[in-house]
């Protein structure tokens, strides 16, 4: 087994803050060290560059280039790195814009410094991160309407098939999906067999014309934006 640490670089503009999550993560965590800490876009690339970190934890908005497109060059050039958003901010445009350039994690920053820490962990495994805030408005606007709540201008037909194929409890287990839970973990929630979650997952991917997890959630995504864009 390697004794490795897991090379992490943060990027944010509020000094205090990443400066003190520095500290909490190199104090609780010494499977973790940190290569460096940026305050913007531009020296979060150069910094890339120069140390290759495995994990990198960005902040949205930032003088000069912001997150979003930081993390949109460095994927470009480093496709195999890990990126997680660490923000305060919500917003669809931010989350679809970020999830929609390979970043692995989006979080907000009213979580926990233990929950950073096993975030990091665990997107370092290759298990996307995301906030149930976040994923519960992903997947309220991809939901089916309802007639009564929606206006006769709602553009239904824009949904894509496969989602209007799906069976409610495929929805909910493709939220879960979504929200990086492993078939041990949808099996707990949805109160399944794990072989039974298997079964609703390969119907899923039928569906969706997909083979593996990470296409689910990139098609998952996409269609979700041309529909509603």
């Amino acid at each position: 087994m390697s004794n490795s640490k897991i090379r992490v670089q943060l990027v944010d503009d509020q000094l205090l803050f990443v400066h003190s999550l520095a500290q909490v993560i190199m104090s609780r965590a010494d499977d973790i060290v940190i290569t460096s800490i940026q305050h913007n876009g531009e020296d979060a690339i150069r910094a890339a560059q120069e140390d290759q970190p495995d994990v990198l934890i960005m902040d949205i908005k930032m003088p000069g280039m912001g997150g979003v497109e930081a993390s949109r060059a460095i994927l470009k050039q480093f496709p195999h790195m890990k990126i997680m958003m660490l923000t305060t901010f919500d917003e669809d445009e931010y989350v679809f814009q970020a999830l929609g350039y390979g970043v692995k994690g989006y979080l907000l920053k009213t979580i926990l410094p233990e929950e950073v820490i096993t975030a990091i962990r665990a997107i370092y495994a290759g298990i996307n991160q995301i906030s149930p805030s976040v994923v519960s408005k992903l997947t309220e606007n991809l939901r089916l309407p309802d007639t009564k709540r929606y206006s006769e201008n709602t553009r239904t037909t824009s949904l894509p098939t496969w989602f209007i194929e799906l069976t409610r409890l495929e929805k909910e287990i493709l939220e879960l999906v979504v929200q990086g839970f492993s078939n041990k973990e949808i099996a707990t929630t949805a109160n399944l067999a794990e072989q039974t979650v298997k079964n609703y997952l390969t119907n899923i991917y039928g569906k969706m014309g997909v083979h593996k997890r990470s296409q689910v959630v990139k098609l998952y995504l996409q269609d979700r934006i041309d529909a509603f864009k």
